[in-house]
């Protein structure tokens, strides 16, 4: 199946990142430190950009965490960090945002919930003064709906109207519709207060597969905003991965999509970081974006009795990521790269010659050699107890001699 064109979207600048507009789908991550805690929120915003997250949201909760913002983004600007940083605020954004101007300079977008902006006669007044302040120090803004703290008057009015249907919609249709709703209603109430449509991006989240695709259709097809897209409460581990590739990948397959990020919940002692990755493997592994070389690797079968393909493949994935931060910039290109560590003789001649680089390992049975491939040509082969550490020479070398500055 074909990728669709992208839809065009207003494009936002958000920092120095561009996110519709055409521009590549984004990657964005935030955040679960207390952001009050400076040192801690500027470690982890650090090793999330390292990890290749362009935009990092951080919860801003609390008078502690507003002062803390100018700080944050002074000190990742010391450490030659500008990723742009995304302030998250729910209920009380309005008077944190008067009290701490600093704070609403030193953020780069807001992030404001219609659901949760203000209860009752307060909703609309404290939804303009947010949109006011976004106006005041031009920022852009991401109307963010979420299934879970959907706004209550929305989803009230909407049933109230399908009660008077002669055939009423189900519930999740007008669910749906009222997530919807609840965002388009928003968006055209702050361009009425003064908002461009090129400050404005929409998100629409909810943790159901099925429904966040239909939703994500509809809206697309209603509005020119961008979009950024994301299921939320993804789940931990495999299920969360699996669940946000099957969701996104869809809607991106469509067309659908501007900016994304997996809301993986991290397992115990795991790095928050992991939700980048995911994040830039589905838009790899889809075609729309490189990121890191790619490494090919077999599954195992009963031919590969030995575990040692499958650590020369960890080792040289590990060693490719862990190295993209300094090879950005000194070997351009290098995201494009294939590597390939195959298990046996079946199709691990064949793999490793498709590859940039790669290497066939002997299986069970097979003699102790293993040919190496580079750009479709045998090399070299290597034997004995070092083959890890000579594959992963030539790698390197590969590298240089392909992407380094005496080969441009």
């Amino acid at each position: 199946m074909s990728i669709s064109p992208r839809k065009i979207t207003h494009q936002v600048q958000i920092g120095d990142i561009k996110v519709g507009g055409g521009a590549p789908i984004v990657v964005q991550s935030m955040t679960n430190t207390d952001t009050a805690d400076i040192k801690a929120t500027v470690n982890q915003v650090m090793e999330l950009s390292k990890a290749g997250s362009e935009i990092v949201r951080i919860t801003v909760n609390s008078e502690d965490a507003a002062k803390a913002v100018p700080e944050i983004r002074n000190q990742l600007n010391q450490k030659g960090f500008t990723v742009p940083i995304v302030g998250d605020f729910h209920f009380n954004g309005h008077k944190l945002l008067e009290k701490y101007p600093a704070c609403a300079e030193a953020l780069d977008k807001y992030r404001i919930n219609p659901g949760n902006v203000g209860r009752g006669k307060n909703r609309d007044p404290q939804f303009q003064q947010m949109i006011e302040f976004a106006c005041r120090y031009d920022k852009p803004v991401r109307i963010g709906v979420n299934g879970g703290s959907l706004d209550q008057a929305v989803l009230t009015r909407l049933l109230d109207e399908n009660r008077q249907k002669e055939n009423p919609d189900e519930l999740p249709a007008v669910t749906r519709e009222a997530i919807i709703v609840s965002a388009l209603e928003s968006a055209a109430r702050a361009e009425e207060i003064g908002l461009p449509a090129n400050k404005i991006l929409l998100s629409c989240k909810i943790s159901n597969v099925q429904e966040l695709i239909r939703i994500y259709q509809d809206l697309s097809k209603r509005c020119d905003y961008a979009l950024h897209l994301g299921l939320t409460e993804a789940g931990m581990g495999s299920k969360g991965i699996v669940a946000s590739s099957a969701a996104l990948s869809v809607l991106m397959q469509q067309g659908i999509g501007d900016t994304i990020r997996i809301s993986l919940t991290p397992e115990p002692g795991t790095a928050r970081t992991q939700e980048v990755v995911v994040a830039q493997e589905i838009l790899q592994t889809m075609g729309f974006r490189s990121f890191t070389p790619m490494v090919i690797a077999c599954p195992g079968c009963g031919r590969t009795t030995s575990d040692y393909f499958q650590k020369l493949a960890m080792e040289i994935q590990n060693y490719l990521r862990v190295s993209m931060p300094s090879w950005r910039t000194k070997y351009p290109g290098v995201e494009e790269m294939e590597v390939a560590v195959m298990g046996c003789v079946v199709n691990g001649p064949g793999e490793s010659k498709n590859a940039s680089i790669g290497i066939s390992l002997p299986g069970t049975g097979e003699t102790p050699v293993a040919p190496v491939y580079e750009d479709g040509v045998k090399t070299v082969t290597l034997k004995g107890d070092h083959i890890a550490e000579e594959f992963q020479a030539l790698v390197e070398r590969y590298i240089e001699t392909h992407y380094g500055t005496t080969a441009q």
